[in-house]
């Protein structure tokens, strides 16, 4: 689905409504909570290679910050809107306290597409939007981190600039930096690792060895290409990946019985995640089209691209087969998909549980830069494991307990823990 005919705003709204009424909660509570406490709409001026002058529009939404500063990360994309990033800056707040992490919800985002960008100008637009925000995020305000399309370069641009502004060194300003520059070790595979470990928790439950099952994967960016990894050295068997043609602006999925060969295949992607399909070709994969991902007779679908991809246009097309749906991405599945995967039993692990183990390392890296001592990469994907299984543990136990789905016990979790942030303050 175009995410210009869907307002994902509208749609993460009718989330928090639901659970709202779920809980019961005020007239006061809910108007605090469905709508962000602040935003920021920027203009970022750029002197272009070709000497034009060009300037992009970028924002920075805060949700909510009862339980501690804001935290979410920054996109670069061509079709960002403000209410793609006022969704994701709520869906950061119910990440964060779902995870149980004393840190609120915000998002950012600038118009543009790095892909016809050469770095001395996004350095610009990195440069730029913190200059433009500078009073308004911070380490003890709102901490940003990488997002689709932006990686760890980016943020260290926009923490030399932060520091210039404000003449000190500030680490744990943002988070997704290179290692050895403030940097945590495990950062790259926490969100892919994260999901993984859910599904290995959510198919125990369910009485499946995860060595016997089968996955088709949306994405092959960063989160995917980890999970993947994840997945397979735990045994499964992903057969089916799908991602972004830039050459001919569509996706296709590229598919193989048994199984994907990820180093391979990673050796003909571009750094924004896509595959060469003629070399996918002659490697032996069959090149499908954009939603045959979604198609595949497996155990386990993950999406992890963008959001509004598992749509009522398409939710009919979910194999029998298909157990559980680990959502990677933020929110990948529209509400009228969602009902019908309710409908049909499909074990659900919702985006904000699934994909919260980046949002927890990055929350290790604030950590280890304010103390100034950094973890063994083993210690921090430990400790990682330990907060997404506790977290996973946490919202079946309340599904089952209260016979709930288990997007709407992650709700409840997320909701209620927030909700007590603001009452304790004395907000609400």
């Amino acid at each position: 689905m175009n995410q210009k005919s869907f307002n994902l705003f509208e749609m993460a709204q009718s989330q928090f409504d639901r659970v709202a009424d779920i809980l019961d909660l005020d007239a006061a509570a809910r108007e605090l909570l469905r709508n962000p406490l602040r935003e920021y709409h920027v203009s970022i001026p750029v002197r272009m290679d070709d000497g034009s002058s060009k300037v992009f529009r970028g924002y920075r939404v805060q949700h909510n910050d009862a339980r501690g500063p804001g935290k979410g990360g920054i996109r670069f994309h061509p079709h960002e809107t403000v209410d793609t990033v006022r969704a994701l800056s709520m869906w950061m707040t119910w990440k964060c306290s779902v995870a149980d992490i004393p840190l609120g919800g915000a998002k950012g985002g600038v118009i543009c597409d790095p892909h016809h960008l050469s770095l001395r100008e996004q350095e610009q637009i990195c440069r730029g939007w913190v200059r433009q925000l500078a009073k308004d995020v911070g380490p003890l305000i709102d901490v940003p981190a990488p997002d689709i399309m932006t990686n760890a370069q980016h943020m260290l641009w926009m923490l030399d600039e932060f520091e210039v502004i404000h003449g000190a060194k500030y680490p744990g300003f943002i988070t997704g930096k290179p290692v050895g520059m403030g940097g945590s070790l495990g950062r790259k595979e926490a969100t892919g690792y994260g999901v993984i470990y859910t599904v290995r928790e959510a198919l125990k439950e369910l009485g499946i060895k995860l060595e016997n099952t089968t996955a088709s994967v949306q994405g092959f960016g960063n989160v995917a290409q980890f999970a993947i990894q994840l997945f397979q050295q735990y045994g499964g068997n992903v057969i089916c990946v799908s991602c972004w043609d830039q050459k001919d602006q569509t996706s296709y999925s590229f598919k193989k019985k048994d199984g994907v060969d990820l180093d391979a295949l990673l050796k003909i992607t571009d750094q924004f995640g896509g595959i060469d399909k003629n070399k996918a070709k002659d490697l032996g994969y069959e090149v499908l089209d954009a939603e045959a991902w979604i198609h595949q007779e497996v155990d386990v679908l993950i999406p992890a691209a963008l959001e509004n991809q598992v749509s009522a246009t398409n939710v009919s097309k979910i194999a029998k087969s298909v157990k559980l749906i680990a959502e990677g991405a933020n929110g990948p599945t529209t509400p009228e998909a969602d009902e019908a995967i309710k409908q049909r039993k499909i074990f659900v692990i919702p985006d904000f549980l699934a994909n919260a183990g980046g949002v927890v390392c990055s929350y290790f890296e604030q950590v280890q830069c304010n103390m100034n001592y950094f973890w063994e990469k083993d210690e921090v994907l430990e400790k990682l494991d330990t907060k997404m299984t506790s977290a996973f543990k946490a919202v079946s136990e309340l599904a089952g307990k209260r016979k709930l789905y288990m997007r709407d016990a992650a709700y409840v979790i997320a909701v209620n823990r927030v909700v007590q942030a603001c009452k304790d303050r004395g907000w609400i």
